[in-house]
């Protein structure tokens, strides 16, 4: 495992540190990790692959290092609604401890809580002033004001509406989506229209309603813009199979796409209803675009007539074929059961598509499928698995609090924010991510159902690792928004694998390999990370009069949200003595093996 200390004693002309029982700090002592992970290349390629640091958290500046700034406070306080669903959470799950005899695990401390909130509600660590300005709020509050204030105050709402939008984007169409040659997805119009609505706080309802019934072009500044038809934009082709696969997965969780060939082997669904929810989407093309060459300059999402497979739009049958070849009629039927009473496929006598995103937003299906996938984004586990796979063959492991939280989420008119608040403030998330003699059982790892009486550590999305490196370093302050952004949209493109299967699917090989470190440690941020320059922030730093060791806690809160131990203090100072009393250099080593070690690329 590479741990901070170990880290150091790696970097090139830098004596080993000895080894010593307790000596090297390593995330296992605080989070009970496994003890080996190959994420970062040997540190021993120094030279020419550095990891991009510019230098320490927004309190960094010229002239006033070590100081703090103000952060507002949410200008509302916590609705006694949301109270009550927090409460029920608590006591739901303190019951499954109970029934499942584990005790929780004790509170994170501050620094790991409110880095982990910041990671998950705006996709970042915090900066310094941020933690210091959480850690002096009431202690009975705080962690309430923190979620609060991350949800609403203005702000946070650009990074909020950044933060869901690229979420959001890589679920409906994947992180390769509008990615590809000759693409039909225009990902910065998706991107757009998530952004807005986020930002406006759109009712997840509205946000199905939208995707599932969008028309027009799909890229901005074109006529009749409408960023949401790139959800389908790409999914219509093969008579529409990934747009009904994707639809029931996403809105529904369920999972239906191998049901097109045979009934499933494993749950309840028929071959017949794959088709039956087909027949909904037949009525929508994509109306590809040029001007002047062969690439596709942008789509049209549109509704035309359908004829149906038999030539005749007064039924607009789809056949699909039995394994014993014959040929069976589908007409467009929920999975609930409920038919259109118009077989047409004249738009004139009915919307097919409409009326699919009518029966899915008034399903009881829709509020637990999003209620599921959210709680795994904040726990790293769903109440099933996979969280888009549910149904009587993949029973949820906490039922009663699925059931409440889908319903207290429906009767609160599908409001996002309010889900994440409760989420967000409940007791398991407030958890430490250590490991007890009482709750060791708790192991979804091993197959074991979660019981979620300790914080699952996970690694950082791809997009939380770049965009904290940015605010660990400052690099927002010497780079336009736009010139991160681009390199951030090239940097991501190197871990996408897409399938080329019939489903669209695509894997992600960010998964901490050494190969990972040298597309980390490159590009024009990185190489200037480390810089020691006369004008360099890290320099500035080293010149500082504030005494060494609270140079090395502001690298550490930067990064960690923690101040340094005493056994890292006293290694930063022997850094310090082998670079001859250099402090630039010694500190230069240190922000290296920081940034290199686990503690740093994992929300715990």
């Amino acid at each position: 495992m590479f741990d901070i200390l170990w880290g150091l004693s790696q970097r090139k002309n830098i004596r080993p540190i000895k080894r010593q029982r307790g000596f090297p700090f390593s995330l296992r002592e605080s989070c009970d990790l496994p003890t080996k992970t190959n994420f970062f290349s040997s540190p021993g390629q120094h030279n020419s692959v550095r990891l991009s640091v510019w230098l320490v958290a927004s309190s960094l500046v010229v002239g006033g290092l070590l100081t703090d700034t103000t952060v507002a406070k949410a200008s509302e306080p916590q609705s006694a609604s949301a109270i009550s669903i927090t409460a029920k959470i608590n006591d739901l799950i303190e019951q499954q401890w109970s029934d499942y005899q584990v005790s929780p695990s004790p509170h994170a401390t501050d620094g790991e809580w409110c880095r982990r909130v910041y990671l998950d509600l705006i996709g970042r660590i915090p900066t310094v002033a941020e933690l210091r300005q959480f850690q002096r709020g009431p202690k009975s509050t705080r962690h309430q004001d923190l979620v609060r204030q991350l949800l609403y105050d203005d702000k946070y709402s650009a990074e909020f509406a950044r933060n869901w939008s690229t979420i959001w984007a890589n679920l409906l169409v994947g992180r390769n989506g509008g990615n590809e040659r000759n693409s039909l997805i225009d990902r910065a119009g998706l991107e757009k229209y998530l952004r807005d609505s986020f930002d406006r706080n759109r009712a997840y309802d509205a946000m199905v309603m939208d995707l599932l019934t969008a028309e027009g072009t799909n890229q901005p500044g074109r006529e009749n813009f409408n960023g949401a038809v790139n959800f389908l934009s790409m999914k219509l082709a093969e008579k529409a199979t990934q747009a009904t696969a994707d639809t029931s997965r996403i809105f529904l969780g369920k999972q239906v796409q191998c049901t097109q060939c045979h009934d499933h082997p494993f749950n309840e669904w028929k071959q017949n209803q794959f088709w039956e929810l087909n027949a909904f989407f037949r009525q929508t093309v994509a109306l590809r675009r040029y001007e002047g060459t062969r690439m596709v300059s942008f789509v049209e999402l549109t509704n035309q007539d359908f004829a149906g497979e038999g030539n005749d739009p007064d039924e607009a049958e789809v056949y699909f074929e039995l394994r014993d070849a014959t040929l069976q009629a589908a007409y467009p039927k929920f999975i609930d059961g409920s038919e259109l009473h118009e077989h047409s496929g004249r738009l004139n006598d009915v919307n097919r598509r409409e009326h699919l995103a009518k029966m899915i937003v008034d399903a009881e299906e829709m509020p637990r499928a999003i209620v599921n996938r959210m709680w795994a984004h904040f726990f790293g586990r769903g109440f099933t698995k996979p969280v888009d796979d549910m149904g009587p063959h993949n029973p949820p492991t906490h039922p009663e609090l699925l059931d409440h939280l889908a319903a207290s989420f429906k009767e609160n008119s599908f409001d996002l924010r309010l889900l994440m608040e409760w989420i967000a403030t409940s007791e398991p998330y407030r958890l430490s991510s250590r490991i007890t003699s009482s709750n060791k059982s708790d192991d979804p790892s091993k197959g074991e159902s979660p019981l979620f009486s300790h914080f699952y550590v996970r690694q950082m999305r791809a997009e939380q690792l770049y965009d904290s490196l940015i605010t660990a370093t400052a690099a927002d302050r010497l780079e336009s928004r736009s010139s991160l952004d681009r390199t951030r949209s090239e940097w991501l493109k190197q871990f996408i694998v897409a399938f080329g299967n019939d489903e669209g699917s695509e894997g992600s090989t960010f998964d901490g390999t050494i190969a990972q470190s040298l597309v980390l440690f490159n590009g024009k941020l990185i190489r200037q990370a480390l810089s020691v320059k006369p004008d360099s922030r890290l320099s500035q730093l080293a010149k500082h009069n504030a005494p060494l060791d609270k140079k090395v806690d502001q690298l550490f809160l930067a990064s960690v949200a923690r101040r340094a131990t005493r056994k890292e203090r006293n290694a930063a100072k022997q850094l310090v003595q082998w670079r001859d009393g250099d402090v630039a250099a010694g500190l230069q080593d240190l922000w290296w093996a920081i940034l290199n070690s686990n503690e740093f690329i994992l929300n715990h």
